[in-house]
């Protein structure tokens, strides 16, 4: 991705950017250089508190430090803030993180020296990726923790990923020739301040979940033909007559999947009604797309925004304090999206269910002699083990605020916490619509000579190349891997065919 000044980032770009390096030309970091001479001229010839930059931190804020501290001040900063504990985040999100930081300070609301930026550029482009843990934000004030272990590599202290392996920063530095950043006012408290990890978080998972949303509906209308569904709830009238974006989406795309199916488009000796999680598919998927829309507006407009402070306004002389790095927002979305994928793993596992049960002509846990195997029975146990534990992760974290900092931040919005369940029920939906996919295209099967279109028929030739028709008892376990794999290196392909 070339970087260029005032660039607005789109998500749907990022899906298919398969983002691998960064270059920029000069003028990408002209507002960080003009911001950051101006608060250096500001602060010699001011004697006025300026919060972060010339005192101390939270409810230390009436605290003045001396000019001759006031870079030891920003050092001392990241030193104390990376308390970071728990599991590591991958790499993979973490770059997501680092690529958030930049443009954040790119925007040049922040009064750092240009030379960060370009540190954090050759960091990505290197896929030198600090190591950072995912307990310890409270997704207000920024995602200290997190950024502090993120901002401990710049000063050359902290681990990095390097070459798949996890190596102290001052190794990786000495190999690349670089030397520790000397920071200037303000530029810890710049690096801190800010809400990277949520936002980096929701990047990594708007790219997978895009295009699983259309994958999921591809599962679904698999297991649409298996369970001999009528047409008749994907009428386009129906949805006309009760008009929300995502329920008419959803019908126009499982008849764009099904098109020209014969045996969908059939009602012939097919049940008067279905389940409502067959006949309420547009209903239910339809209200998730419309939460997942919302959740991509928020992390949209979150990694274009400035959530430093103070902020720097150099042409109009003003160093301002506010709230720009609070979280709420961003909580909010993510408790909002956990339930959206939560709905879509739920109804998922309710048509595996029904696709087992021995109704409409399928034997009872789809395998030929059902008693001596047990079939497809197990598989449904896992996938409603996996709602259970979805459902759980639904306790929605912004509802919760503890006081910190002796009081001054008393109301934080536990974003990044919202953030860490959604990464779990993402994964979680991965694996529930993989369990549905291998029992759907097993039903399926006993629906032959029945064709479905062109689409779904492609679908399950690749599909069968990996998973075989299920005769008699095996190690399901290997084959739900190998759908989840199939299902995530197929699913961008799925999305760009069917998503105009």
């Amino acid at each position: 991705m070339h970087l260029q000044k005032n660039q607005r980032i789109i998500i749907k770009k990022l899906i298919n950017e398969n983002l691998q390096t960064l270059t920029y030309e000069k003028e990408f970091l002209y507002a960080s250089q003009k911001s950051f001479e101006y608060l250096n001229e500001f602060i010699k010839n001011a004697d006025k508190p300026i919060y972060g930059v010339n005192t101390g931190f939270g409810s230390l804020c009436n605290v003045k430090i001396s000019s001759e501290e006031l870079n030891q001040l920003q050092e001392n900063l990241i030193k104390s803030h990376a308390c970071g504990v728990g599991k590591l985040l991958p790499p993979e999100i973490v770059k997501w993180i680092l690529f958030s930081k930049i443009i954040n300070l790119s925007l040049g609301y922040s009064a750092v020296n240009p030379e960060i930026i370009q540190r954090l550029i050759e960091m990505f482009n290197h896929k030198i990726y600090p190591v950072i843990y995912q307990q310890g934000s409270l997704g207000a004030s920024g995602d200290l923790a997190p950024l502090a272990h993120l901002s401990l590599t710049l000063i050359g202290k902290g681990k990095v990923y390097y070459e798949n392996q996890i190596v102290d920063t001052k190794v990786v530095f000495e190999k690349m020739g670089w030397r520790k950043i000397n920071l200037s006012p303000k530029e810890g408290l710049a690096l801190l301040n800010g809400t990277q990890y949520m936002s980096g978080i929701g990047i990594y998972i708007l790219t997978h979940l895009l295009p699983l949303f259309i994958a999921t509906n591809v599962i679904a209308a698999i297991s649409l033909e298996a369970f001999c569904c009528r047409n008749e709830p994907f009428d386009k009238l129906i949805h006309e007559a009760r008009p929300h974006v995502g329920q008419k989406f959803v019908a126009e795309l499982i008849n764009k999947i099904l098109q020209e199916s014969p045996s969908f488009y059939s009602n012939e000796s097919k049940a008067v009604q279905d389940p409502y999680s067959f006949r309420c598919i547009p209903q239910v998927h339809g209200a998730s797309y419309d939460l997942i829309q919302f959740f991509q507006q928020v992390i949209e407009a979150e990694i274009n925004s400035v959530t430093d402070n103070p902020l720097v306004f150099s042409e109009e002389n003003k160093i301002l304090s506010g709230g720009n790095f609070h979280g709420q927002i961003l909580s909010n979305a993510f408790d909002i999206v956990a339930l959206a994928m939560n709905q879509l793993g739920g109804i998922s596992e309710r048509r595996v269910y029904q696709l087992i049960s021995g109704s409409r002509n399928l034997p009872s846990f789809l395998v030929k002699k059902p008693g001596l195997n047990s079939g497809f029975m197990i598989p449904q146990y896992t996938a409603a083990s996996l709602v259970n534990r979805n459902k759980i992760l639904c306790t929605p974290a912004s509802a919760d605020s503890i006081v910190s900092s002796n009081g001054q931040e008393d109301y934080v919005s536990m974003g990044a916490n919202a953030a860490n369940k959604s990464l779990e029920i993402l994964e979680n939906l991965k694996d529930i619509l993989a369990i549905e996919l291998f029992t759907a295209a097993q039903a399926f099967e006993f629906r032959r000579p029945s064709q479905s279109s062109e689409f779904i028929e492609n679908i399950l030739i690749e599909y069968r190349k990996i998973v075989p028709f299920i005769e008699e008892d095996c190690e399901m376990y290997l084959y739900i891997r190998l759908t989840k794999e199939f299902i995530e290196k197929n699913m961008l392909k799925w999305y760009n065919e069917l998503n105009d």
